[in-house]
């Protein structure tokens, strides 16, 4: 691939035009607000001057609802020797696209499975989808040369192709990104109008829970709106838990035995699948779940405190899988959580202890 042209310069479309710039190809750059298209350019993504004619490969980052419409101008004009779009929601458009009557031979569908809660050319990075899962949805009418070129654009952000099925991979999405996120924000709906007293009491536990509810609502109607038979799916079963789970926590304020007996039962049971579920979830590198030990350093909130934490596991020899940091409430300190493998975590807390950390057993 020697030219690439990006229509659409939100987070995606120019995290991918900075990808491809960095290794080489001409990325021409087209958005329906030119100033957003002007942005992305002065950070490097490419240039927002149109292209002297055919592209090696055109990617549509649009909203869903509009995937279809901007790929049928693309390929009316020929703008391009092969097709792709990075929208969340796959079986939609190709079936629009089906519609319109449109040759599908040079059209594959994508999903990189990456992203933040910010939106713009100004939150993208060619980093973004490093690691990533990429899904790519061809069909039997794919033209081999089309399925290359979208796998040297995968190779390019240095992300990891998987192939699936369109529909299979709308019912996968939903599962694991669509329904978290509005669960997400109606957990996060909770604390609106809550005291202050309350909300000063958050610690990471919500922090988590509602990371992803900070995500721009308009962005989400867009993707929702286009995937919301399986999502409405998966919330009915939701909803028949929390049915469950409403009258076993009732059970738990009745004052006779067996009630609360089967209260309880209850709530183990879905505390018990949860646990099942969660351990189903990838570990480091896509890998299956790994169980760490968890050293916990207390520190100050002042420059340069991660970084030292960081050099003296380093000079310690001890590999840190992950990491987490708890702010304190109300007070300048934190709490950082590493992630290390078992054998080692005794080798790092005797080591971080004789560098003057302070160590929260």
């Amino acid at each position: 691939m020697r030219t690439a042209l990006v229509i659409g310069t939100g987070l995606i479309g120019t995290s991918a035009a900075l990808a491809l710039s960095q290794r080489g190809v001409t990325v021409h750059l087209v958005d329906h607000d030119p100033e957003q298209a002007r942005t992305a350019a002065a950070l490097g993504a490419g240039t927002d001057g149109p292209p002297e004619g055919p592209v090696d490969l055109a990617i549509v980052a649009a909203p869903p609802a509009h995937v279809a419409r901007v790929l049928a101008d693309a390929m009316d004009r020929g703008a391009a020797r092969g097709y792709v779009d990075v929208a969340s929601v796959k079986g939609g458009p190709r079936r629009e696209l089906e519609q319109r009557g449109l040759d599908l031979s040079a059209y594959i569908g994508t999903h990189p499975m990456s992203g933040r809660e910010k939106s713009g050319p100004l939150a993208a990075g060619a980093d973004l989808f490093e690691g990533r899962p990429w899904v790519l949805t061809p069909t039997r009418d794919t033209d081999t040369e089309v399925l290359n070129l979208a796998l040297e654009l995968v190779s390019h952000c240095r992300a990891v192709p998987v192939v699936m099925d369109a529909d299979a991979h709308d019912r996968a999405v939903a599962l694991v990104s669509h329904m978290p996120h509005l669960v997400a924000g109606m957990v996060a709906a909770r604390l609106e109008h809550a005291e202050e007293a309350a909300v000063r009491l958050c610690g990471q536990g919500i922090r988590d829970v509602t990371r992803i509810a900070a995500s721009d609502p308009r962005m989400w109607i867009d993707i929702l709106s286009a995937n919301p038979g399986p999502v409405a799916d998966l919330l009915t079963d939701i909803g028949a838990d929390l049915e469950e789970t409403v009258r076993a926590l009732r059970a738990l304020e009745s004052s006779d035995e067996d009630k609360r007996r089967a209260g309880s039962t209850g709530i183990e049971d879905v505390l018990r699948r949860g646990n099942a579920g969660r351990i189903r979830v990838p570990g480091k590198h896509g890998s299956a779940p790994r169980a760490y030990e968890i050293v916990a350093v207390l520190i100050d909130d002042q420059p340069g405190q991660l970084a030292r934490i960081f050099a003296d596991a380093g000079r310690a020899g001890v590999n840190v899988e992950d990491v987490r940091i708890e702010h304190a409430t109300g007070q300048r300190t934190g709490l950082v959580q590493l992630m290390v493998e078992p054998q080692t975590a005794p080798v790092l807390t005797a080591a971080l202890r004789e560098r003057g950390w302070s160590i929260r057993q």
